[in-house]
């Protein structure tokens, strides 16, 4: 069995591992544009800040990992057509020009996502910068030691992750966003309010809810502002990450898509076509929340979705169990995190729905040290079907987001979180958990 494998991130090294853990008679070959694999982008502002202090570590898997498996890793290669009738993919070597073509009995697509790049005026400046793999992660470094003032353009987990890494290194730095709040995809308003506010103190300038129409440079064509439609701000390094796009091109009219390009595929991983699987960022997956498939590019379902397609190779085996779009940041010693709708996601969705807030201190008082922890939840009107939860606190209670996940991937109704089983113990909770709180203070009277 002749296994192409087009990409070499998270999903394409999951289905990879595993595939070759699977058959024995499988010939993987895996055609990827990079000279590395599997770089964890989520640790770029890590880097930068310096908490990580050797990237290397960010890479969980090599090629010569994969050549111990039987795998051949054809590294620095465009595939640059697909014939899926035929079978069979036309590659370029990068680094020689060489051009030659190969076949497959299975096809899986795992090509990633490109940072979304405006048509904006003077782009090509120098130190504007996109944010995505190993190549931006160590441009971005050496462009900062001597960089003083950053323009960060996207406010979303990886804008938010580098606000942090550039101010702790003492840069002045301003985030632009379309958008009038930070991490707006995730959390409602008043779930950022904290999290604005010590980004606020520290000295970061917003430019909310403003649109980056040009860049101006110097004499040397080096980046020195930032314009918007609103103003203008100082920069000698800019970030772009206002988000991405699949690196689906090759297959426009080949597979069904979401319009932004991304593939679709079936609960096991299969495309429109047969023989032909496609994975992570590359692919929309099914969001149980809207009972819908949908675009969202997280590293968590690009290796669920990897292995899925790895292990439904031969017959269908496994079922992908959908998606909550959980994740979770940290920003100075807030911990947050998130799943599902939030309130003003679904109300755009079309859900009708209400929310609870609660606040409490998460641990007895009688202990010698406790912090406040705040939780929303968002449930249908009718329904009371839990369809999103946000938490926010100094204390890493960020793994109640998962259970709230998986609330929502089973249907629960907030009577059900409000009387579910959690275990109690001072150290790490109350009597009632929050969790369990927050629900009680959304039931209705009797």
């Amino acid at each position: 069995m002749k296994v192409a494998v087009i990409g070499c991130t998270h999903a394409g090294t999951a289905a990879i591992l595993n595939a070759a853990k699977l058959y024995d008679d499988a010939k993987i070959t895996v055609y990827e544009r990079n000279d590395n694999i599997s770089f964890l982008s989520c640790g770029i502002a890590l880097y930068i800040e310096g908490i990580v202090k050797d990237p290397q570590g960010l890479f969980y898997c090599s090629p010569e990992a994969l050549a111990k498996l039987g795998v051949v890793t054809k590294m620095e290669h465009d595939v640059t057509n697909v014939d899926l009738d035929a079978k069979k993919i036309d590659v370029t070597n990068m680094k020689t020009g060489e051009k030659f073509s190969d076949t497959y009995d299975k096809l899986i697509i795992t090509a990633g996502s490109w940072p979304i790049q405006p048509k904006v005026d003077n782009w090509n400046l120098e130190n504007i910068l996109l944010c995505k793999n190993y190549g931006h992660s160590k441009e971005i470094a050496a462009r900062s030691t001597t960089a003083k003032r950053v323009a960060v353009v996207g406010a979303g987990y990886i804008g938010t992750e580098l606000i942090e890494a550039f101010q702790v290194q003492g840069k002045e730095v301003v985030v632009i966003d379309l958008e009038q709040q930070i991490l707006p995809k995730y959390l409602d308003k008043e779930f950022v309010e904290l999290p604005a506010k010590e980004f606020a103190d520290r000295g970061v300038k917003f430019a909310l809810g403003e649109k980056v129409t040009a860049f101006k440079g110097d004499a040397s064509g080096r980046v020195e502002s930032v314009i918007t439609d609103k103003g203008e701000y100082k920069a000698d390094l800019v970030i772009m990450c206002i988000g991405f796009r699949p690196n689906t091109d090759l297959f426009r009219g080949k597979l069904d898509m979401l319009p932004n390009g991304a593939i679709k595929v079936n609960e096991y991983m299969r495309t429109s076509r047969a023989d032909v699987f496609a994975a992570g960022d590359a692919a929309a997956v099914w969001s149980n929340v809207k009972g819908a498939p949908d675009y969202i590019p997280l590293a968590t379902n690009a290796v669920r979705m990897g292995a899925l397609a790895a292990r439904n190779l031969k017959k269908d085996t496994t079922k992908h169990m959908g998606t909550q779009a959980t994740s979770g940041i940290k920003i100075y010693d807030l911990c947050i995190a998130s799943t599902g709708l939030s309130e003003e996601s679904a109300k755009k969705f079309g859900l009708d729905v209400i929310s609870t807030t609660y606040s409490d201190n998460y641990r007895p008082e009688f202990m010698p040290t406790y912090e406040n922890v705040r939780v929303k939840l968002v449930y249908e009107r009718e329904s009371h079907r839990i369809v999103g939860g946000q938490i926010i606190s100094k204390v890493d209670l960020t793994p109640a987001a998962n259970t709230l996940s998986v609330c929502i991937q089973n249907k629960m109704t907030i009577e059900q979180l409000a009387f579910v089983d959690f275990f109690f113990q001072p150290h790490f909770n109350k009597p009632w958990n929050f969790l369990n709180s927050a629900a009680l203070q959304a039931l209705p009277p009797v």
